[in-house]
Protein backbone atom coordinates (compact mmCIF):
# COMPACT_ATOMS: atom_id res chain seq x y z
CA UNK A 1 0.00 0.00 0.00
CA UNK A 2 2.97 2.32 -0.66
CA UNK A 3 5.11 4.35 1.73
CA UNK A 4 5.75 8.08 1.62
CA UNK A 5 7.89 10.84 3.13
CA UNK A 6 7.60 14.63 3.06
CA UNK A 7 10.08 17.17 4.39
CA UNK A 8 9.59 20.91 4.86
CA UNK A 9 12.19 23.13 6.51
CA UNK A 10 15.69 24.49 6.12
CA UNK A 11 17.40 23.09 3.00
CA UNK A 12 18.67 19.57 3.64
CA UNK A 13 20.34 16.84 1.63
CA UNK A 14 18.03 14.34 -0.04
CA UNK A 15 20.42 11.61 1.07
CA UNK A 16 19.69 12.40 4.74
CA UNK A 17 16.04 11.61 4.12
CA UNK A 18 16.15 8.74 1.64
CA UNK A 19 19.15 6.68 2.72
CA UNK A 20 20.69 7.62 6.06
CA UNK A 21 17.91 6.89 8.62
CA UNK A 22 17.84 3.39 10.08
CA UNK A 23 14.31 2.83 8.74
CA UNK A 24 14.77 4.99 5.65
CA UNK A 25 12.18 5.05 2.90
CA UNK A 26 14.65 3.07 0.78
CA UNK A 27 14.62 0.41 3.50
CA UNK A 28 10.82 0.58 3.50
CA UNK A 29 10.78 -0.16 -0.23
CA UNK A 30 11.83 -3.76 0.53
CA UNK A 31 11.09 -4.18 4.27
CA UNK A 32 8.29 -1.92 5.47
CA UNK A 33 7.36 -2.50 9.12
CA UNK A 34 3.89 -1.04 9.60
CA UNK A 35 2.00 -2.63 6.76
CA UNK A 36 0.93 -6.19 5.95
CA UNK A 37 2.87 -6.38 2.67
CA UNK A 38 6.49 -5.25 3.33
CA UNK A 39 7.46 -4.91 -0.35
CA UNK A 40 7.02 -1.62 -2.23
CA UNK A 41 8.95 -2.35 -5.39
CA UNK A 42 6.63 -1.14 -8.20
CA UNK A 43 8.58 2.04 -8.82
CA UNK A 44 9.36 5.19 -6.88
CA UNK A 45 9.43 8.94 -7.22
CA UNK A 46 11.03 11.99 -5.63
CA UNK A 47 10.08 15.62 -6.04
CA UNK A 48 11.91 18.70 -4.75
CA UNK A 49 11.90 22.47 -4.96
CA UNK A 50 14.73 24.91 -5.73
CA UNK A 51 13.22 28.33 -4.87
CA UNK A 52 16.26 30.27 -6.05
CA UNK A 53 15.60 28.94 -9.56
CA UNK A 54 11.80 29.02 -9.69
CA UNK A 55 8.53 28.00 -7.99
CA UNK A 56 7.95 24.75 -9.87
CA UNK A 57 9.42 21.47 -8.59
CA UNK A 58 11.68 18.90 -10.18
CA UNK A 59 10.46 15.29 -10.32
CA UNK A 60 12.35 12.05 -10.86
CA UNK A 61 10.36 8.81 -11.19
CA UNK A 62 11.25 5.29 -12.25
CA UNK A 63 9.55 1.89 -12.50
CA UNK A 64 12.65 0.31 -11.00
CA UNK A 65 12.58 -0.57 -7.30
CA UNK A 66 14.02 2.27 -5.24
CA UNK A 67 16.54 -0.01 -3.53
CA UNK A 68 18.34 -0.80 -6.80
CA UNK A 69 18.20 2.48 -8.72
CA UNK A 70 21.76 3.59 -9.40
CA UNK A 71 20.80 7.11 -10.52
CA UNK A 72 18.84 7.84 -7.35
CA UNK A 73 21.82 6.75 -5.29
CA UNK A 74 24.08 9.11 -7.26
CA UNK A 75 21.92 12.24 -7.19
CA UNK A 76 20.65 12.07 -3.59
CA UNK A 77 23.89 13.28 -1.89
CA UNK A 78 24.14 16.33 -4.17
CA UNK A 79 20.53 17.59 -4.08
CA UNK A 80 19.64 19.99 -1.29
CA UNK A 81 16.14 21.41 -0.92
CA UNK A 82 13.77 23.01 1.61
CA UNK A 83 10.90 20.78 0.47
CA UNK A 84 11.28 17.16 -0.60
CA UNK A 85 8.68 14.45 -1.27
CA UNK A 86 9.50 10.76 -1.75
CA UNK A 87 7.26 7.78 -2.50
CA UNK A 88 7.79 4.04 -2.99
CA UNK A 89 4.95 2.26 -4.76
CA UNK A 90 3.04 -0.97 -4.25
CA UNK A 91 0.72 -0.91 -7.27
CA UNK A 92 -3.02 -1.26 -6.75
CA UNK A 93 -4.78 0.64 -9.56
CA UNK A 94 -2.84 1.04 -12.79
CA UNK A 95 0.12 -0.58 -14.49
CA UNK A 96 3.72 -0.35 -13.38
CA UNK A 97 4.64 2.66 -15.49
CA UNK A 98 6.27 6.06 -15.01
CA UNK A 99 2.92 7.77 -15.61
CA UNK A 100 1.56 5.97 -12.53
CA UNK A 101 4.48 6.79 -10.21
CA UNK A 102 4.09 9.35 -7.43
CA UNK A 103 4.55 12.22 -6.74
CA UNK A 104 2.30 13.72 -9.39
CA UNK A 105 3.11 17.23 -10.59
CA UNK A 106 1.06 20.13 -11.92
CA UNK A 107 2.34 23.71 -11.88
CA UNK A 108 3.69 24.48 -8.42
CA UNK A 109 1.94 21.48 -6.84
CA UNK A 110 3.15 18.01 -5.96
CA UNK A 111 0.86 15.27 -4.61
CA UNK A 112 1.38 11.69 -3.45
CA UNK A 113 -0.92 9.08 -1.94
CA UNK A 114 -0.64 6.04 0.29
CA UNK A 115 -3.80 3.92 0.22
CA UNK A 116 -6.56 3.26 -2.29
CA UNK A 117 -10.01 4.42 -3.30
CA UNK A 118 -11.62 1.00 -3.38
CA UNK A 119 -14.42 0.77 -5.94
CA UNK A 120 -12.68 3.42 -8.03
CA UNK A 121 -13.65 1.78 -11.33
CA UNK A 122 -17.32 2.33 -10.48
CA UNK A 123 -16.88 6.11 -10.10
CA UNK A 124 -14.04 6.77 -12.53
CA UNK A 125 -16.23 7.74 -15.51
CA UNK A 126 -18.33 10.17 -13.46
CA UNK A 127 -15.27 11.63 -11.75
CA UNK A 128 -13.65 12.29 -15.13
CA UNK A 129 -16.84 13.98 -16.37
CA UNK A 130 -16.59 16.44 -13.49
CA UNK A 131 -13.04 17.52 -14.32
CA UNK A 132 -12.32 20.78 -16.07
CA UNK A 133 -10.86 20.51 -19.57
CA UNK A 134 -7.49 21.53 -18.14
CA UNK A 135 -7.45 18.79 -15.49
CA UNK A 136 -8.97 16.18 -17.83
CA UNK A 137 -6.18 16.75 -20.37
CA UNK A 138 -3.54 16.77 -17.63
CA UNK A 139 -4.25 13.17 -16.51
CA UNK A 140 -1.77 10.80 -18.15
CA UNK A 141 -1.98 7.63 -16.04
CA UNK A 142 -4.58 5.20 -14.70
CA UNK A 143 -4.38 5.49 -10.94
CA UNK A 144 -7.06 6.52 -8.48
CA UNK A 145 -4.39 8.79 -6.96
CA UNK A 146 -3.78 10.86 -10.09
CA UNK A 147 -7.51 11.29 -10.69
CA UNK A 148 -7.94 12.39 -7.07
CA UNK A 149 -5.19 14.96 -7.63
CA UNK A 150 -6.86 16.20 -10.83
CA UNK A 151 -10.08 16.77 -8.90
CA UNK A 152 -8.10 18.56 -6.17
CA UNK A 153 -6.54 20.87 -8.76
CA UNK A 154 -9.99 22.03 -9.84
CA UNK A 155 -11.02 22.62 -6.24
CA UNK A 156 -7.92 24.61 -5.37
CA UNK A 157 -8.05 26.72 -8.56
CA UNK A 158 -11.67 27.59 -7.80
CA UNK A 159 -10.59 29.01 -4.45
CA UNK A 160 -7.71 31.23 -5.48
CA UNK A 161 -5.23 31.95 -8.26
CA UNK A 162 -2.56 32.00 -5.54
CA UNK A 163 -3.83 29.63 -2.86
CA UNK A 164 -2.32 29.66 0.62
CA UNK A 165 -2.22 26.97 3.27
CA UNK A 166 -5.90 27.20 4.26
CA UNK A 167 -7.11 27.13 0.66
CA UNK A 168 -4.97 24.07 -0.04
CA UNK A 169 -6.28 22.30 3.08
CA UNK A 170 -9.89 23.22 2.28
CA UNK A 171 -9.50 22.00 -1.32
CA UNK A 172 -8.02 18.68 -0.17
CA UNK A 173 -10.89 18.27 2.30
CA UNK A 174 -13.49 19.13 -0.37
CA UNK A 175 -11.93 16.64 -2.80
CA UNK A 176 -12.19 13.88 -0.20
CA UNK A 177 -15.84 14.81 0.45
CA UNK A 178 -16.63 14.75 -3.27
CA UNK A 179 -15.06 11.32 -3.76
CA UNK A 180 -17.09 9.95 -0.85
CA UNK A 181 -20.27 11.53 -2.26
CA UNK A 182 -19.55 9.94 -5.65
CA UNK A 183 -19.19 6.55 -4.01
CA UNK A 184 -22.49 6.95 -2.17
CA UNK A 185 -24.24 8.02 -5.38
CA UNK A 186 -22.98 4.88 -7.12
CA UNK A 187 -23.73 2.65 -4.11
CA UNK A 188 -20.06 1.80 -3.64
CA UNK A 189 -19.57 0.32 -0.18
CA UNK A 190 -15.84 -0.35 -0.51
CA UNK A 191 -13.49 1.47 1.84
CA UNK A 192 -11.44 4.57 0.98
CA UNK A 193 -7.92 4.70 2.44
CA UNK A 194 -6.53 8.15 1.89
CA UNK A 195 -3.20 9.22 3.30
CA UNK A 196 -2.40 12.05 0.89
CA UNK A 197 0.24 14.79 0.86
CA UNK A 198 -0.01 17.99 -1.20
CA UNK A 199 2.52 20.82 -1.29
CA UNK A 200 3.29 23.93 -3.30
CA UNK A 201 6.83 24.05 -1.90
CA UNK A 202 5.88 26.70 0.66
CA UNK A 203 3.03 25.01 2.56
CA UNK A 204 2.24 21.33 3.02
CA UNK A 205 -0.94 19.43 3.92
CA UNK A 206 -1.27 15.72 4.72
CA UNK A 207 -4.36 13.65 5.51
CA UNK A 208 -4.87 10.37 7.39
CA UNK A 209 -8.30 9.04 6.48
CA UNK A 210 -10.29 5.80 6.24
CA UNK A 211 -14.00 5.83 5.35
CA UNK A 212 -14.78 2.84 7.58
CA UNK A 213 -15.34 3.70 11.27
CA UNK A 214 -14.29 0.18 12.23
CA UNK A 215 -10.89 0.31 10.49
CA UNK A 216 -7.68 2.27 11.04
CA UNK A 217 -6.16 4.24 8.16
CA UNK A 218 -2.59 3.40 7.14
CA UNK A 219 0.02 4.70 9.59
CA UNK A 220 1.12 8.34 9.39
CA UNK A 221 3.43 10.33 11.69
CA UNK A 222 4.95 13.76 11.89
CA UNK A 223 8.06 15.06 13.62
CA UNK A 224 9.00 18.70 14.10
CA UNK A 225 11.99 20.50 15.55
CA UNK A 226 14.46 23.25 14.98
CA UNK A 227 16.71 21.27 12.68
CA UNK A 228 16.93 17.81 11.13
CA UNK A 229 20.33 16.12 11.52
CA UNK A 230 21.84 12.69 10.85
CA UNK A 231 24.82 11.22 12.68
CA UNK A 232 25.68 7.77 11.45
CA UNK A 233 22.27 6.14 10.93
CA UNK A 234 20.68 8.08 13.78
CA UNK A 235 18.56 10.93 12.43
CA UNK A 236 16.56 13.26 14.66
CA UNK A 237 15.16 16.71 15.20
CA UNK A 238 17.32 18.92 17.43
CA UNK A 239 16.91 22.37 18.96
CA UNK A 240 18.80 25.06 17.06
CA UNK A 241 18.14 28.40 15.41
CA UNK A 242 14.33 28.75 15.11
CA UNK A 243 14.83 29.89 11.53
CA UNK A 244 15.93 26.33 10.76
CA UNK A 245 12.61 24.82 11.88
CA UNK A 246 11.79 21.55 10.08
CA UNK A 247 8.91 19.08 9.78
CA UNK A 248 8.77 15.50 8.55
CA UNK A 249 5.57 13.64 7.61
CA UNK A 250 6.12 9.92 7.09
CA UNK A 251 4.27 6.63 6.69
CA UNK A 252 6.68 5.00 9.13
CA UNK A 253 8.94 6.38 11.84
CA UNK A 254 12.44 6.69 10.41
CA UNK A 255 14.11 5.92 13.76
CA UNK A 256 13.28 4.18 17.03
CA UNK A 257 13.33 7.47 19.01
CA UNK A 258 9.65 7.25 19.95
CA UNK A 259 9.41 10.71 21.51
CA UNK A 260 10.44 12.31 18.20
CA UNK A 261 7.29 11.09 16.44
CA UNK A 262 3.62 12.00 16.76
CA UNK A 263 0.96 9.74 15.28
CA UNK A 264 -1.57 11.66 13.20
CA UNK A 265 -5.05 10.83 14.56
CA UNK A 266 -7.40 9.01 12.21
CA UNK A 267 -9.64 11.39 10.30
CA UNK A 268 -7.30 14.36 10.72
CA UNK A 269 -5.00 16.47 8.61
CA UNK A 270 -1.59 18.02 9.29
CA UNK A 271 -1.05 21.58 8.08
CA UNK A 272 2.52 22.91 7.76
CA UNK A 273 2.84 26.62 7.02
CA UNK A 274 5.62 28.53 5.27
CA UNK A 275 7.52 28.84 8.58
CA UNK A 276 7.18 25.05 9.12
CA UNK A 277 4.78 25.48 12.05
CA UNK A 278 2.40 22.53 12.47
CA UNK A 279 -1.37 22.51 13.05
CA UNK A 280 -3.49 19.35 13.29
CA UNK A 281 -7.20 19.65 12.47
CA UNK A 282 -10.04 17.22 12.00
CA UNK A 283 -11.28 16.43 8.51
CA UNK A 284 -14.83 17.64 7.94
CA UNK A 285 -15.55 14.51 5.91
CA UNK A 286 -14.78 12.43 8.99
CA UNK A 287 -17.13 14.55 11.08
CA UNK A 288 -19.87 14.00 8.50
CA UNK A 289 -19.28 10.24 8.51
CA UNK A 290 -19.22 10.07 12.31
CA UNK A 291 -22.57 11.85 12.58
CA UNK A 292 -24.26 9.91 9.78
Amino acid sequence: MCRLLAYKGAPTSMNKLLYEPKNSIIHQSYDAHEIEEPLNGDGFGVGWYTPEIGPDPAVFVSVQPAWSNRNLRYISPVIKSPCILAHVRAASFGDTSEANCHPFHSGQFLMMHNGSIEGFDAIKRELRRRLSDESYSWVKGQTDSEHFFALFLDHVRARSAQPGLNEIADALEATTCEVEALKRAHNVKDVTYLNAVVTDGKSLVATRYCSSPSEEPPSLYYSSGSRYVCEGRTCRMVQADPREHAVLVVSEKLTSREHDWHKVPAGHMVLVDSASAVTVRRLAVDQERASA
